[in-house]
């Protein structure tokens, strides 16, 4: 068995989003359904991906606006990205990371939220597909456990593909 491979994420949006609920949900199966601001939170995982370990750092980050500073320590060490959607904000977002790394492209995977619930959906998810294709990134909607694993285990596949460690098929991802 390969030793595991070592991956620092970090989970970016605007505040009150869901970055927290969607770290909690996936590294201690549970959903948060109460708001606290968070300053960050550092919390660490196992998992496997195409039998491959990984030890997981997610950086669960206080919330940006557009006005933020985007704080150098969420470029330096990280692997890959998880950007929670709010409306137009998360290019502005985009484009600090993309700044603050020196990088035209970054391992990302983009989250709409509100997926079960549609009334309260201001984003269509075509449009959060399209933002994603424009950056190289994937797309995906969150609202239950499966898909918080969903999204940590499309992240590891997005900085494998930039490694040059692409899956030929897609496997199982267990947590551990």
């Amino acid at each position: 068995m390969p030793q595991p491979k070592y991956r620092k994420i970090a989970v970016l949006g605007y505040r009150s989003v869901g970055k927290s609920s969607l770290t909690i949900q996936f590294v201690e199966g549970q959903f948060v359904d109460s708001y606290d601001p968070t300053i960050e939170n550092t919390f660490n995982k196992m998992v496997s991906v195409n039998g491959q370990d990984f030890n997981l750092q997610l950086v669960d980050t206080a919330g940006q606006d557009e006005y933020s500073i985007f704080p150098q320590s969420h470029s330096m060490d990280i692997h890959g990205y998880v950007l929670r959607r709010k409306a137009q904000f998360v290019q502005v977002l985009h484009d600090k990371l993309l700044d603050m790394v020196g990088k035209i492209q970054v391992p990302t995977v983009l989250v709409g939220n509100k997926k079960d619930l549609h009334m309260e959906r201001v984003i269509k998810p075509e449009e959060g597909k399209k933002l994603a294709d424009s950056w190289g990134a994937a797309f995906m909607e969150a609202f239950i456990l499966q898909t918080a694993v969903e999204v940590f285990k499309r992240i590891i596949l997005e900085m494998e593909k930039v490694d040059g460690n692409a899956p030929s098929e897609e496997k199982k991802c267990a947590v551990m």
